[in-house]
């Protein structure tokens, strides 16, 4: 080699290292280091981080799929001088909606059951033929993300589901790219069919299982204190116990399971004896019977509760227990109301239930029902109690925590983006005095603007982002036509 061209080569090399050197400082620089990472800063007229007050003219720092930085626009600009950054002007930012009660398998029949409305068990019936008889695997696939598709245009961002077919649920989930909990369902009142139907769920757990993701997981749902013996009961409770997995069950929700559970008559109790199966009442409450099964601890989630009394909230809030309150649900069906001032010192979330009992998956709709109805029946000393602050929380936080979701539900530095901006400037909403009372009070899903799950936008504008909405409604009303 020459002296020319080693005379080159040194230089190149000394050039390189002055280079990496160079880059290595600036590495070090905070202001190098704000430049260079992909951030996005979402700012509004109004931020709810739910876990603090309210704050004007705030914004919110999204790197990846978490939360950086969340405070006043001016602050977080300034100290992100080289993030992207979206206003939104006369809207409100908050955490995204959790759903803790769902069956979103079932979107394909709103409005389909209504002329049973008044028989609960007509209801169940015609609903349980529907789907076995009349929905093959992938109309129930659609139905389920069609379900996911009207959630994430609702700013929600979180689902607990329960599914009699699971798959379909957790691929609606991923395909739309919402977090959640699937409760593969188990039912039969049968307790000689007990180990069969332990084994069908196992089985059904097993191919679900490569379907868990960050976002998704997987959990059981032994259907009704009414619908599933006390056998399938225990074991159901012993694997979830010994897995680990979350718990959901519908507990407490009708005059008909309070019969049966109390009285040992009534249309459940009829139902019984017509397939031959033996039943004695336990004679306590639907929640203190599941309390004597073992069934009531942190991992259970019970959904509904109308039928809870003071002795029954007691034991629920002992235990540790959630619960999913679904006021439309409740109303729609003709089941009652359940008192959700008792719930305030529970873990409390809110569900929409399905929309073959609804009609709609809002939650904005459900925190409204909530705090009317609870209003309705509470001494005006009490009313400071039942705010639109504290329904907004049950929607989000307090849903995420009923769940196990630790790490959303808030907007707080460290914790996943899941949010949602609502537009607060329609003739219905303006003007707006404070962001949580008008979106309960003057809000809807349809008023929401964006969705994001972990830092992604999966809804924006009017459109899911993530799956085709034309090809999915056009087979939804292919399934309608077979019901």
């Amino acid at each position: 080699m020459n002296d020319e061209l080693k005379g080159e080569l040194s230089s190149l090399h000394r050039s390189s290292f002055l280079l990496h050197r160079f880059l290595s400082l600036c590495s070090l620089c905070p202001l190098w280091q704000t430049k260079s990472r992909m951030i996005k800063i979402y700012s509004a007229h109004w931020l709810l981080p739910v876990s603090s007050p309210q704050i004007k003219d705030g914004a919110v720092a999204v790197e990846g799929s978490r939360i950086v930085a969340v405070g006043e626009t001016a602050d977080l600009v300034a100290r992100f001088p080289g993030a992207a950054r979206e206003e939104f002007g006369e809207a409100a930012i908050l955490p995204g909606l959790v759903n803790c009660h769902s069956h979103v398998e079932l979107t394909a029949m709103r409005g389909y059951l209504e002329d049973v409305e008044g028989d609960f068990f007509a209801w169940l019936m015609k609903l349980t033929q529907a789907r076995l008889q009349r929905m093959t695997a992938d109309d129930l696939r659609v139905s389920a993300t069609w379900g996911a598709v009207e959630a994430a245009r609702a700013g929600v961002t979180t689902l607990a589901d329960a599914s009699n077919d699971g798959e379909a649920c957790a691929h609606a989930l991923g395909d739309v790219g919402l977090r959640g909990v699937v409760h593969q369902e188990a039912i039969h009142p049968d307790p000689n069919r007990a180990p069969d139907e332990l084994a069908k769920l196992k089985d059904k757990l097993a191919r679900l299982r490569p379907l868990e993701t960050e976002l998704v997981r997987v959990g059981v749902s032994p259907h009704s204190p009414y619908s599933v013996s006390v056998p399938l009961l225990e074991s159901v409770a012993d694997l979830a116990a010994r897995e680990r997995l979350p718990l959901t069950i519908h507990a407490a929700e009708s005059e008909a399971e309070d019969l049966l559970i109390r009285e040992g008559r009534g249309i459940f109790a009829d139902g019984l004896a017509l397939r031959g199966i033996e039943w004695r009442a336990p004679k306590v409450s639907p929640i203190r019977y599941l309390k004597q099964l073992g069934l009531l601890n942190p991992y259970t989630l019970l959904a509904h509760c109308v039928r809870a009394d003071d002795e029954d909230i007691e034991a629920i809030r002992e235990s540790g227990a959630a619960v999913a309150h679904c006021p439309k649900s409740n109303a729609k069906l003709g089941h009652g109301r359940a008192p959700y001032e008792k719930f305030l010192r529970l873990r409390l979330g809110l569900g929409s239930d399905s929309v073959a009992s609804n009609n709609t998956c809002d939650l904005f709709e459900e925190a409204r029902f909530a705090l009317l109805l609870a209003r309705s029946a509470t001494r005006l000393e009490r009313m400071g109690e039942l705010d639109a602050a504290r329904a907004v929380h049950d929607a989000t936080l307090g849903g995420a925590l009923a769940l196990g979701f630790e790490t959303c539900g808030s907007l707080e530095e460290g914790k996943q983006a899941d949010l949602a901006v609502v537009r607060l400037d329609a003739p219905h909403q303006t003007p707006a005095h404070d962001a949580a009372r008008a979106l309960v009070f003057s809000s809807s899903g349809r008023d929401v603007e964006l969705t994001v799950v972990a830092g992604r936008e999966i809804y924006r504008g009017g459109r899911v982002l993530s799956v085709d909405e034309e090809r999915l409604r056009a087979r939804v009303r292919e399934i309608k036509g077979k019901l």
